[in-house]
C-alpha cells in the first residue's frame, strides 16, 4: 500500500522539483563566475532529468502533473545552460549565437502554438525530445571542455526537427495531451482526444 507521501510526491516528481530548485543555483554560479561549480550542478540536474522519467515509468508514477513539472524543469534548465554560456564562456556564446537562437526558438514556437490552441504548456515528451535530451548533455560539455562544436550544432538541428514534430502534434490534437510519443503514434492510433496517450 502506497504511503500518503508517495501518492502526493512521487519520487519522479521530487526529482523534477529538485531540478527546478537547481535552476537558481545554476544562475548563481554563472553570475559568480564559478564554471566548475556550474558544470557540477548542471551534471546533477541532467542526471535527475534522465532518472525522473525512468522512475515515473518503472514505478507507475506517470501523471499529467508530473509530465508538466518535467517540462518546466527541462525548459528552465536549458535556459540556464544558455545563460551559463553567456556569463561564463562569452566567446563560445558569441560563436554559437545562431544555434543558440535556434535552440531557443525550438522551445518557444511549440510552446506558443500549444498556448494559442489549448491555453496550456505542452508536455508531449516525444521520443525525439527524449533522445535530444540525452544528446544535449555530452554535446554541451564537449563544446565547453573540448571546444568541439560540431556535435553541439548537430544536436541543435535535431532539436529543430523535434520542435517541428511538436508543432505538428499540436495541429493534429483536438484537445491537450501529455506523453504523446510521436506524431506517427497519433496517426496510427487515430485517437486525437485522449488526455494521456
Amino acid at each position: 500500500m502506497e504511503t500518503m507521501n508517495s501518492k502526493t510526491f512521487p519520487i519522479a516528481n521530487l526529482l523534477s522539483i529538485l531540478r527546478l530548485l537547481l535552476v537558481p543555483v545554476l544562475v548563481f554560479f554563472a553570475l559568480e563566475g564559478a564554471p566548475y561549480w556550474f558544470l557540477g550542478v548542471l551534471a546533477a540536474s541532467l542526471v535527475s532529468d534522465v532518472l525522473d522519467g525512468y522512475l515515473a515509468r518503472k514505478l507507475n508514477q506517470v501523471s499529467d502533473f508530473g509530465a508538466k513539472l518535467d517540462s518546466w524543469g527541462d525548459s528552465l534548465t536549458y535556459a540556464s545552460m544558455i545563460f551559463g554560456l553567456y556569463q561564463l564562456w562569452p566567446s563560445i556564446f558569441t560563436d554559437q549565437q545562431a544555434y543558440l537562437l535556434s535552440a531557443t526558438l525550438s522551445f518557444i514556437i511549440p510552446l506558443v502554438a500549444a498556448l494559442v490552441k489549448f491555453g496550456e504548456y505542452p508536455s508531449y515528451h516525444t521520443w525525439g525530445a527524449k533522445v535530444a535530451a540525452i544528446l544535449i548533455a555530452p554535446a554541451y560539455y564537449m563544446l565547453i571542455l573540448l571546444d568541439a562544436d560540431t556535435w553541439f550544432r548537430l544536436v541543435i538541428l535535431f532539436y529543430l526537427l523535434v520542435a517541428s514534430e511538436e508543432i505538428l502534434i499540436t495541429i493534429i490534437l483536438k484537445s491537450p495531451a501529455t506523453n504523446v510519443g510521436s506524431a506517427w503514434r497519433l496517426f496510427m492510433r487515430g485517437d486525437t482526444n485522449a488526455k494521456r496517450l
